[in-house]
This record gives structure tokens, sequence and C-alpha cells, in this order.
């Protein structure tokens, strides 16, 4: 039974459809009475199905519509498809090589006829469809495939299907009947493959040929090069047959060349070394037949002697192939020279030992006569610092009584000039010690606030009297250094900043400068010229050179340059002519646990010292003498004594204990002054004391503070033999 609406019905088909159920339904409704109204009721829905069916039949004609468009369009597609795949094959028709696309499955999509066109076997098989790995064994199993020598298809198979991994592939395949293929293989951005093929044949051929060309040149520039070079030369088979030979050969061996055979055995070449030529050592005839006998030959080297009238150096090397080439140099006129060279250099060498040795005796003498030298600052520095503390002394014992102003001014000079004369012996014992090597130095914690601060009381007046503005400004940091260099760095750049400096400031400062601390001392001084800044470092040397020598002697910088060398702390200068120097030293920051020293305060009240007795101990009778005036003029009692010994028995004799003892370190012969504080305090117990030494030395310092006795150098500060004295009363 056919249904009401079909879709697949044409349109005619489906309105007859319509207009008969259209008749039937108005036949029926004309049959029905109108009694019950049900005639007009079938009418009413027979009218609203008619007008369905006209909406449906107006849906189903634009449905149709849009099918017949939709089929015009896909039949054009089909058609321009079809065209495109025909010009693609055309296309690739017209390729000169081989062409082949496989899909991203490694199935062959297309390919031209003249892919696979040396293999006759292959090609039937070549269809849309076929497997990579299926094309792979076809090939390797072509009788047209020219396999390398002992490699079996499934090794190719293996080889080619690995490569098909790569995304770029060339390679060229060997043909029967001598052609060759190259193949380039590449991936297409989708994963396919894309396999060209291309004949090559032509191209390997007269890349062969003119191989041959060229090895034939390069033998006959090689055969050129053996006739020219001063060596001769000779190659042997893997038989150790004669294959090759220049003329040199023959002139060296005196062989005629028409000896020389292709073919000719080594035996026979070694026959004509016999008569003339001898071995050098290390080698004899059997040693060089086990070498050319053996399978593996090494370098091998050895000279032939012809009497005194030929040396030849010979090498011989193994040849990849199995073969040798050995050379022949004639080294006579070398080994000659060598031998004149050496005595030569005999010669040479004795005039050498005999300089060398005069040379030594030359060092030697210098060095002990800088030994002398430095021996003689020393001395003469130690022998001048005792006459010179007892000046200062007999100076500072005369009282203001009854002085005229003049004569207080000459007394004021005199001790001016002799503080000068103390710190020019002062440096020439520092600059002694740091050229001989001889200065030692104690690195431990030094705290910058005390250092500075000392600084500060020492300069500021010099600096106030001067006109200068003088200031330091302080720091708590802890750094590690030798107390006592490192001060006498700061005195003497401050020393010298404040003399070069006629108006304006000096200013002493601490920066940081990443782990280390940077001690500045800034003036505003002349400046210092570039190229004057090096000399600045040098002895003796002053950059205003009408400078008084009561000024010093130039050596404070060059002192500066030696300690910091010594103490490891880099030395800085910068430096703008007319406006001013800024020297820095870098010390680094002390890492190990700060060291807090409780420092002896004099009080500031008046401190009677009448009454107090001290011992002086001295061997030099005008400094004991002086250090008694002084002493006495401060109302203290003094005992004298000498040498250590007639001290301890004028102790015991008086049996008084004195209130301090001042002792000089160098008593003469018998104990010195350490030797007889340590008598003493065995006797007596701890008593305060002080060392008096011109001596200034690392060894001394450790000893006298293992002792816990303190220094006091000459020549003696009236000030600070005060200090002590007025401690030891406060003390009691």
């Amino acid at each position: 039974m056919e249904t009401l609406i079909n879709p697949a019905d044409s349109p005619e088909r489906q309105t007859e459809k319509l207009l008969t159920i259209a008749k039937v339904l108005m036949r029926r409704v004309e049959q029905i009475t109108d009694d019950s109204g049900a005639a007009y009721a079938q009418f009413q829905r027979a009218a609203m199905l008619e007008d369905q069916v006209r909406e449906r039949t107006r849906d189903l004609e634009r449905a149709l519509d849009l099918l017949n468009d939709s089929n015009a369009q896909l039949a054009q597609a089909n058609r321009e498809t079809e065209a495109a795949r025909q010009n693609l094959a055309n296309a690739i028709e017209t390729v000169q090589e081989g062409f082949a696309l496989f899909d991203a499955d490694d199935v062959l999509v297309m390919c031209n006829s003249r892919f696979g066109l040396y293999m006759a076997d292959v090609r039937p098989h070549l269809k849309p469809g076929l497997r990579f790995g299926d094309y792979v064994g076809l090939v390797s199993r072509s009788r047209f495939l020219e396999l390398p020598a002992g490699e079996r298809p499934e090794d190719w198979a293996v080889a080619r299907q690995r490569r098909h991994q790569d995304r770029h592939v060339m390679f060229n395949v060997a043909m029967t009947r001598d052609r060759w293929v190259q193949v380039s293989e590449h991936r297409t951005g989708d994963g396919g493959t894309v396999i060209l093929q291309t004949d090559v044949t032509e191209i390997i051929r007269l890349e062969r040929l003119e191989r041959g060309k060229l090895l034939d040149d390069q033998a006959r520039v090689i055969r050129a090069t053996l006739d020219h070079i001063g060596q001769g030369v000779c190659i042997f088979d893997a038989e150790a047959r004669l294959v090759g030979w220049n003329q040199r050969l023959g002139q060296l061996l005196a062989i005629p060349m028409a000896r020389f055979r292709m073919g000719t055995g080594f035996d026979a070449v070694i026959d004509r070394f016999r008569p003339d030529f001898r071995f050098g050592a290390g080698m004899d005839e059997g040693r060089l037949a086990d070498w050319v006998a053996a399978r593996r030959r090494g370098a091998l080297r050895f000279e032939l002697r012809r009497d005194a009238e030929m040396i030849l150096d010979v090498f011989a090397e193994g040849m990849p192939d199995g073969g040798f080439v050995m050379s022949f140099t004639d080294v006579t006129a070398e080994r000659a020279a060598i031998e004149g060279l050496s005595r030569a250099n005999e010669t040479l060498e004795a005039r050498v030992m005999a300089r060398t040795l005069e040379l030594e005796d030359a060092l030697g003498n210098a060095e002990r006569a800088n030994a002398s030298r430095s021996r003689f600052v020393a001395a003469a520095s130690h022998d001048l610092l005792q006459p010179l503390s007892a000046a200062k002394l007999f100076l500072s014992s005369i009282g203001d009584e009854g002085l005229t102003p003049l004569a207080r001014g000459a007394l004021d000079k005199a001790q001016n000039a002799l503080v000068s004369v103390e710190g020019i012996l002062g440096a020439l014992l520092d600059i002694s010690k740091l050229e001989s090597g001889k200065a030692a130095v104690t690195v431990g914690p030094v705290r910058l606030d005390r250092l500075l601060s000392q600084l500060n009381d020492e300069f500021g007046a010099i600096a106030a009297a001067k006109g200068l503005a003088f200031r330091v400004v302080g720091s708590g940091a802890v750094v590690a250094s030798d107390a006592a260099y490192l001060r006498r760095i700061l005195q003497n750049l401050i020393g010298n900043a404040i003399r070069y400096t006629e108006r304006g400031r000096v200013l002493v400062g601490v920066r940081r400068a990443g782990p280390m601390l940077r001690i500045e001392v800034s003036d505003t001084g002349p400046g210092i010229p570039e190229e004057a800044q090096d000399d600045i470092f040098k002895e003796f040397h002053r950059l205003n050179a009408q400078a008084s020598a009561s000024e010093g002697l130039g050596l404070g910088l060059a002192i500066v340059e030696r300690a910091c060398a010594l103490l490891g702390h880099p030395l800085g200068l910068r430096s703008v002519v007319g406006r001013g120097t800024t020297f820095m030293v870098q010390v680094p920051r002390y890492e190990g646990r700060e060291v807090v020293t409780e420092v002896a305060r004099i009080e500031t009240a008046p401190v009677t010292m009448e009454g107090r007795i001290v011992f002086l101990v001295e061997n030099d009778a005008e400094l004991r003498r002086a250090m008694g005036l002084l002493l006495e003029k401060w109302g203290l009692s003094v005992l004298e004594a000498s040498s250590g010994e007639a001290a301890l028995d004028l102790l015991d004799e008086l049996g008084i204990l004195p209130d301090c003892f001042l002792v000089d370190q160098d008593l003469g012969a018998g104990m010195d002054g350490l030797s007889f504080l340590a008598a003493t305090r065995a006797r007596h117990g701890a008593v305060p004391a002080r060392l008096v030494t011109a001596l200034r030395g690392a060894e001394l310092s450790a000893r006298a503070a293992a002792a816990g006795i303190g220094l006091m150098a000459k020549p003696i500060d009236a000030r600070a033999l005060q200090a002590f004295v007025a401690g030891v009363a406060v003390r009691s």
C-alpha cells in the first residue's frame, strides 16, 4: 500500500495523489446527511487538510530545488576533481625522474611510469594500495638490483626500512649493467612520503672517468715530486716487492738505475747494504728483516753509515694495503754541524759556568753589602737613639723657671729638631727592615675606633697649628691587620697630607668595599700629576723638591707601599692636580670573635708622684742621667744600676722594693732586660715595669707580651714616661 506522501515521488506524482484524496473527501462529504451536523465538520477538516497538503507541497518543492542544486554542485566538483587528478597524473608523468607518493599509512597512492623503470620484475606490482614494506621487499629481491659484496637481500631491506624513518634521505643504488639510480625520499606535511628516482648513471661514469684522470695526474705529480726531492724513496707492496722508486735513491745507495726493476724483492735491495754500509746503533740486518716480514708494521728509524763519507737517516713505515715505504736522507752535513755545535756548546757552557760563578760572587757580594748596610742602618739608628733619648730627656728636665722667652724659644726649637731626627731615624729603621725582608708581622684583630682616635689626638694639634681643618670619621669596625704597621701606614699618609696641604682640610674615613673596608686619607693639596704617581713611592723622592730636610727624607710613602705589600693590603691612589689627593688602603674585616680590651685610663685629676721610688736599669750613663734628672724633677726618688746583676745586688742590699722598674733591654754583657725582670719577679712577685728599648722587632714584642711586660721605645717620649709613672701612682 502506498503511503499518503512519499518524499521519493516526483512533484507531479505527489500533486496527483493530493488531488485524488481531495476528490474522495468531497464525495464523502456530499453523501453524508446534514441532520447531525457531521457533514459540515467533515468539510472543515477537509479544508484544513487541503491547506496542510498545500504547505507540505511547497516545502517539498523547496527541498527538491535544494537537492537539485546540491547534485549539480557535486557533479561539478567531481568533474573538477577528476580534472585535477588527471592534471596531476599528467604533470608527474612529464617529470624526468621516477615519482611515487605514499600516504601517512605507507600505502602507495600514485606513481608515474618512470618509477622503477630499471626493474622490470617490480613494475607490474607498482599499483595504488601497495604497502611500502612490500615495495621494499620486491626491490630487495629484484634481479636487477646490484647488491654490495656479501650483503643479502634481507639485510638490504632492513637497511632501507631504517633509512625510511628519517624525514629526508638521499642515496645511490647500483643496478645491473653498470647503471645507477639516486633515490631521494622526503616527508610531506600530512605524514606521507614522496620518493624520487633519478638516473645518475652518466654522472657517475663521468665522475669515475675524471677520477681516473685525476689519479693519473696525481701519479705524474707524485713521480715528479719524488724525482725532485732530496730524499731517496722506495715503495714495496705487501709481498715486499719493489713497486716504485726515484732517481735520488740510486744516487745515495750508488746503485745504477738499471738495477731497479718492478717486482725486485727486498732481499735484493738489502744485499746492496752489505758491502759498503753498516747499520747504526740499535739496528742490524736481522731486526730489519723481521720488521719487513711482520704483518703489521709500525714506524722504524735507523742509520746507515758508509765510513765517514756518508750518514743516511732511514725512515720506514707500513701502508694500509700491507706494503711499506722507505726514505733515505743524507744527514752527513747535519751530523757534522751537530758535532760542531756540541763542541761549541761545551765551550759555551764552560764560559757560561764561569760567568755564572762570577755573577754568583757578585750577587753574594751585593747581598753581603746590602745586609751590611741594613745592619749598619739598624746599628747606627740604635746607637743614635741612645743619645737622642738622653737629649730629649735633658731638654724635658729643664724647667721654665729663670728662662727668658728667647731661651724658651730656642729650647722648643731644639725639642722640635730632636723630634724630626727621631722621625727620620724611625723611617730609616722601618725601610731597612722592609727592604731586608726581616720585618715580621702579627696579624690579629685591630679596633679602628681606638686606632683612629689615637691618630686624631696625634695629628689634630699639628693640623690646627697649620690652619687646616682636620677630621677623623670614627668607625666601630674590627679589621685583620698588624696594629703597629697599620698605625705606621696611616701615620705616614696623614703626615704627608698635612705636610703638603697649604689650606683646606684633611679627612680620614672608612668606607665599605665589598668584603673589605677601605680606609681613605683625603686632602685638598696641590694634587699629584699622573706621570709622577709612580715615582712618589720611591725612596728619598719628594714631590716638592724644595721641602726642608726637617720634613723628612721622602721615605714615608716608600714605607707605606712596602708595609701594605707585606700585609697584603691593596694600596690605591686617586688625585686631581689643583684639587687634592686621596690615598686608599683596603683591609679585610676580622672574621673571628671580637676582642674587647680594657684600656687603662689616667685620672684627669693631678696625681702626686712625690715619694715614689723608680728603679732605673740602663747601661748608657748619659741616658741614665737624663732620665734620672727628669724623674727627680717630677718628685720621684730614683735608684740606678748599669746592669741586671748590679740591680739585683742593690735590691738585696737595700731590702726595699721600688714602686716600678724602667729597664733597658740591651744591658751589654750578662743578662738582658727581660731576664732581669724575670729574676726580679721570681724573688719579689709581680712588679710594675716597662722595658725600654731601641729594638723594633716582632720577636721581642712577642717575648715581652708573653711575659706581660709593656714596651717603651727609644727615643723615650717624656709624656709616655710620665703617663706610665702616674699610672703606677694611681694603682697604688
